[in-house]
């Protein structure tokens, strides 16, 4: 474990920004459904809901913040072609992006990225470069490979505007419910839950915002903890969207900020939840999309809130590798 180099300043994001947001993607991203559950509640002790980004274009909530960063783009760097890099969920929704907004994407993913979500990627229109997630530096690589074609960079999460696009989900939320004790989100760069945190402590004050991280993967929750960023090994774990070994230089200091707490979740509890999801809630959510409910069951939310939204940030995973977790 080491602490990652200061970050110069960086923007911030702010809850007009969401705001802003919020009206750009209205009529192109999917207002997706808030699900409750008798069994649900029963287990956790509280009332839940569940924002289902699983249902969002291209199967995760990667597509508000992608989408939300593109749009704001000139017509002449629109021109020039979109790079990005990603494990999946960004890389399929950066590339629809580009295809909405007339534009090429060219993504780097690591070579054991989910094959679903190569697939997807390639299908949305976009060129595939892969690398060794293990051995190199997707944010050297991918700042590379920008640059040597004239590419314009969208990150997976440290981008004000991709920040804000994520922060969209919490607020449909909170529109749909109400004032709630505790939002649980799922934590990999940061991104989702600096968004999602900026639009619920704007809303309600009192809110308790908790992330949740894979034990195997839990470098927010350390730098947290230091007070400063700090880079853990690549997480093996099942959640390769929560794969990350050091916090985002943007979303660390408005996680800092706004975050109450992070629990942590082992890869045995995430497939209980995803088991869970499907029986009895009946969808499919993807191992860092389940590691939210995961955190519920597991009795892992200090303070006993009554009302808990938490948002289950996506399904992408395919029939095969679905069955190899759940099945027993």
């Amino acid at each position: 474990m080491s602490a990652a180099p200061s970050a110069p300043s960086a923007p911030s994001v702010s809850f007009a920004d969401v705001r802003e947001a919020a009206a750009r993607l209205d009529g192109v991203a999917h207002r997706t459904p808030v699900l409750t559950s008798r069994t649900l509640n029963a287990a956790v002790g509280a009332e839940v809901f569940v924002k289902c980004e699983n249902f969002q274009r291209v199967g995760a909530f990667k597509f508000r913040g992608a989408y939300n960063a593109a749009a704001r783009l000139s017509a002449g760097q629109l021109a020039k072609g979109i790079a990005a890099y990603s494990s999946g969920n960004h890389a399929q929704a950066t590339a629809l992006a580009a295809r909405e907004l007339g534009t090429t994407a060219v993504i780097l993913m690591p070579e054991d990225a989910p094959r679903s979500k190569r697939e997807a990627t390639a299908g949305y229109g976009a060129e595939i470069v892969t690398y060794d997630r293990y051995t190199e530096d997707r944010t050297a690589l991918g700042e590379a490979l920008a640059a040597d074609r004239g590419l314009v960079l969208i990150p997976p999460y440290d981008h004000p505007d991709v920040v804000a696009g994520q922060g969209t989900a919490a607020l449909e939320l909170l529109e749909e419910t109400g004032s709630l004790d505790a939002l649980v989100v799922p934590v990999g760069g940061g991104g989702l839950i600096a968004g999602s945190a900026t639009a619920a402590k704007a809303l309600h004050p009192g809110i308790r915002v908790v992330g949740v991280e894979p034990e195997a993967g839990d470098d927010t929750k350390r730098s947290l903890d230091s007070g400063a960023r700090v880079t853990v090994p690549v997480p093996r774990t099942i959640a390769d969207g929560q794969a990350l070994s050091t916090p985002g230089e943007l979303t660390f200091p408005i996680n800092q900020r706004l975050v109450d707490a992070i629990s942590l979740v082992g890869d045995g509890e995430i497939v209980d939840a995803m088991r869970f999801a499907f029986e009895r809630l009946k969808i499919v959510l993807e191992p860092s999309g389940a590691s939210v409910l995961a955190a519920l069951m597991a009795g892992r939310l200090e303070g006993a809130p009554r009302r808990i939204g938490v948002i289950a940030s996506g399904g992408n995973i395919d029939a095969r590798r679905f069955a190899e977790l759940t099945g027993r």
